[in-house]
């Protein structure tokens, strides 16, 4: 048992860890952003396609292979038909390439502040406060401050 206390000690380990959490987040950030491009996909932009092509319904674009056949009561069976549903299929595809689009910009953003980063040069330390003056130089200044206010 103590094999499986030390695995699970070190499981625990991972996920604690702040780059599993970010992760984590990620990924649920992630699965809502497929849901709303998943929406705008099948929601706005495949009506916009099958009205350009004629008030088709793009999701009902398909190739039948074997049509439906009638059951024994008369009645038509889809469940028995055999399709390749491309429509679907092409959704998807417009689905994934919005993702990766979005994915894309994102990392373009961030390579373009991290080059920005690199290109502007730390601000520069504020120049060194001069030396103070050495006694003799606190005692040129004396005499000449005397001296000029001894001139008429």
């Amino acid at each position: 048992m103590a094999k499986a206390s030390g695995f699970i000690a070190e499981f625990k380990q991972f996920i604690a860890r702040g780059n599993v959490m970010d992760m984590a987040v990620g990924v649920i950030i992630g699965g809502a952003f497929g849901k709303i491009s998943t929406s705008l996909v099948n929601d706005v932009i495949m009506p916009a396609v099958s009205m350009l092509t004629g008030g088709v319904d793009f999701s009902n674009w398909k190739l039948v292979l074997k049509a439906a056949s009638v059951n024994a009561d008369g009645v038509l069976d889809p469940a028995t038909e055999v399709v390749i549903r491309y429509g679907t299929f092409l959704a998807t595809i417009l689905d994934f390439l919005i993702i990766a689009f979005a994915v894309f910009c994102l990392v373009k953003f961030l390579n373009r502040l991290h080059r920005k980063k690199k290109q502007e040069p730390d601000m520069p330390p504020p120049p060194p406060a001069p030396p103070e003056p050495s006694a003799e130089e606190r005692l040129l200044t004396e005499i000449r401050d005397l001296l000029k206010e001894q001139k008429p």
